[in-house]
């Protein structure tokens, strides 16, 4: 009898939990800090960590140990980290969330529940309506306010609220376009998350220099669009948009700009191996600069590539900054040069008005040749394409190819139904030039067996959008991205990035995996309107987090070096 492993995301949710718990209690920083280390290199790993533990292989994983290895075996065996079990009966559930409010840490948040037997959320916000916090020593009326706003938000008690890279990216960018037009303005740079390309992101990160600092920070506070200025002091201003996003600046001295930048655009987990690293090596670093410990020296950068070359580094980019081997890798000069956007030469899954499209043929087709695309490849939904409609979208389809200084594709994007079939016969498929496959619904349903099926047929190019999550509304189906990868690898089929915003699927983690694996990969734009073929600016970002070079992704050669390395039709 079969067991059922739990999710990567199931242990890593464990693993926060004990952390945050045991941060209530008071315990032991360090173990915290292992703890909360282990979730997110659980979270990251592509295989399953579960079956790692029980293989006695999770503590080759970097942060993982023996001890974590045990506590992940207890999941197996018993559903949950003894640990956890024990101090979730010793912790009342909704004290850990109190922690996530402003001005409430772990101290106060075991203050809360102790001295005032606050449990539960409810709770807490009666108890601020009714100004009873303030008799706590630490908060006043100010305390309580805050907490009343933030339990008013939508999820305040969930946790920081994340959105989507592909619809804040846009609008920071175009924060960062008006400060940059600022006649004070010297340098302006986006940071943060956003600058790493992660496909969601919290607070948006500016980094300026200037040459009035004030000047700079009362335009950026007094815009039309500000609807509440968070935080000002001399050089850092927060705001809040009108669309809810907020937006964090800070000004720094010209020489110190590339530390500020080097810092801010993190992540913690890069920022503190770095650190680690120039301890041992007799140096201290902050934002301001990196300071020689034994004579008190501070050296500060106008850039960041002056910072890692001062710490004995090549430059790194900011999508690889996440504590995953890039800082062995610049020290020895093994990092990887890669994809760019302008390596991208063709689309390879799009939609038009012939199925579920908001855009027409000639009108999508007209946005690729202005990107510069080489081809294109149109893969309207089967199910749209029966009865004739296949044939009579591939005349329009060929009429147009004649017309245009591009190569149309005719494709399609195919269902995988249930038993792992496809549903558009072969005698059709025989025609296409390019098919994706994809995953619709019944997404638990034998989620590994029906893509490994639909890799046999000599016509699948490309298995779309593999895990089929959506992110913030759908978690990912439960894949065996490795025994996929093998398949794909054996049959000669690809893996798509698809590059929408709620998608970005593969996620980096697989892509990495598939690209250690020597597997090729797509970047496609999943575009089922004019605007979405700028997508790909996305997956691009998830391609370059996941270490892919050009020579890793399929499209980013021409057509006939395309057909020269897929599998080979009948």
């Amino acid at each position: 009898m079969s067991v059922t492993l739990p999710s990567n995301a199931d242990l890593a949710t464990q693993f926060d939990l004990l952390a945050d718990l045991m941060e209530l209690e008071g315990a032991d920083g360090f173990r915290i800090a292992a703890y909360r280390r282990a979730a997110l290199r659980i979270r990251e790993t592509a295989s399953s960590v579960a079956k790692l533990a029980l293989d006695g292989k999770a503590k080759e994983l970097q942060g993982i140990g023996k001890t974590i290895e045990e506590k992940i075996v207890q999941v197996v065996d018993d559903g949950e980290i003894h640990a956890l079990t024990k101090r979730k009966a010793e912790v009342p559930a909704e004290v850990a969330t109190f922690m996530r409010l402003p001005g409430l840490g772990p101290k106060t948040a075991r203050r809360l529940w102790k001295e005032l037997g606050i449990t539960t959320v409810d709770q807490l916000r009666a108890a601020a309506e009714a100004q009873q916090l303030r008799d706590l020593s630490g908060l006043g009326p100010k305390s309580e306010e805050k907490i009343l706003a933030e339990l008013a938000k939508p999820r305040a008690a969930e946790g920081p609220r994340r959105s989507l890279l592909g619809t804040t990216l846009p609008r920071l960018r175009e924060v960062a376009a008006l400060l940059e037009a600022h006649p004070a303005s010297v340098r302006v740079s986006i940071a943060g998350s956003a600058r790493r390309f992660r496909e969601t992101v919290r607070d948006l990160d500016v980094i300026a220099t200037a040459t009035d600092a004030p000047a700079l920070l009362e335009a950026f506070c007094t815009q039309p669009w500000v609807v509440e200025v968070a935080a000002r002091g001399e050089t850092k201003a927060t705001v809040v948009g009108q669309d809810g996003l907020r937006f964090d600046l800070r000004v720094v001295p010209p020489e110190a700009y590339g530390n500020l930048l080097q810092h801010f655009t993190g992540s913690k987990e890069h920022n503190v191996a770095l650190r680690e690293d120039a301890v041992r090596r007799g140096l201290s670093i902050s934002e301001y600069g990196v300071t020689v410990v034994e004579s008190g020296e501070v050296h500060a950068f106008a850039a960041e590539e002056e910072v890692y070359a001062f710490l004995g580094y090549d430059w790194i980019p900011p999508e690889l900054r996440e504590g995953g081997g890039e800082l062995e890798a610049a020290r020895t000069g093994a990092l990887p040069a890669l994809v760019e956007l302008a390596d991208i030469r063709g689309d390879l899954h799009t939609h038009t008005t012939w199925s579920d499209g908001k855009d027409t043929l000639e009108a999508m087709v007209a946005r690729a040749v202005a990107k510069g695309y080489a081809y294109y490849a149109i893969c309207d939904h089967s199910q749209r394409l029966r009865d004739g409609l296949l044939d009579r979208q591939g005349e329009a389809i060929e009429a147009l190819n004649a017309q245009v200084p591009l190569e149309l594709l005719r494709g399609a994007e195919v269902n995988i139904r249930a038993d792992g079939s496809l549903d558009m016969a072969d005698e059709d498929l025989a025609k296409l030039d390019w098919v994706v496959a994809s995953v619709h619904s019944s997404f638990d349903n034998r989620a590994t067996e029906r893509v490994l099926a639909a890799m046999e047929s000599p016509y699948v190019d490309c298995i779309g959008h593999l895990t089929g999550r959506k992110l913030g509304r759908r978690d990912a189906s439960p894949v065996d991205v490795e025994r996929v990868i093998e398949k794909a690898l054996e049959t000669g089929t690809f893996l798509e990035i698809n590059s929408q915003p709620d998608r970005l699927d593969l996620r980096d983690v697989h892509a990495r995996a598939a690209r250690e694996a020597g597997l090729k990969l797509v970047i496609d734009s999943d575009g089922h309107q004019v605007s979405a073929l700028d997508y790909v600016e996305l997956g691009v970002g998830q391609a370059r987090r996941a270490w892919l070079t050009k020579d890793d992704v399929v499209n980013a050669r021409t057509w006939k070096q395309v057909l020269a390395i897929r599998k080979q039709r009948p």
